[in-house]
């Protein structure tokens, strides 16, 4: 299903739902950062989805890593909670959703790269070419508060 990410944008649609999910930051050996090149909006993004009846957010972060990348991971810690009113998806069978993220770290336990039909391209990516790929503002966000190691997870 393919959608549009508004961000702060007044031309927006006005959101008829939000759904619980999760995005997961996890680091190789190298330090290179795990991503994904979505099928559904063309972009690259950290793993993640949404978060299932009857499941823990952590539970769903690992799933969806899993089903998106191939790689197993557990989660360490929270990056943040991400909640911005003013950014909406809106989706070609009329849903548009408010957004409502939990980004958490994750360590990586195994795994091979594979993609899904989520994810065109699955890649371990050094931080130094984060700026070569397209990224939603709100994606890069949440990567670049990942990255940070912040002291305390970011809420807003």
């Amino acid at each position: 299903m393919a959608r549009v990410d508004y961000f702060n944008d007044p031309k927006a649609p006005k959101a008829n739902s939000i759904v619980p999910s999760v995005t997961a930051v996890a680091l190789n050996e190298a330090g290179e950062i795990l991503l994904i090149h979505k099928t559904d909006n063309n972009l690259w993004a950290l793993p993640g989805g949404g978060v299932d009846l009857g499941e823990s957010a952590p539970d769903a972060a690992v799933r969806e890593t899993k089903e998106e990348t191939g790689i197993d991971v557990k989660v360490t810690g929270l990056v943040g909670i991400y909640t911005n009113p003013a950014h909406v998806l809106a989706y070609d069978d009329g849903e548009v959703r408010q957004q409502f993220s939990i980004c958490f770290r994750a360590q990586i336990i195994g795994g091979v790269l594979r993609t899904s039909s989520e994810s065109k391209e699955v890649a371990f990516v050094h931080p130094s070419r984060l700026d070569e790929l397209s990224i939603h503002p709100s994606m890069r966000m949440r990567i670049d508060h990942g990255l940070a190691n912040r002291p305390e997870p970011y809420v807003g």
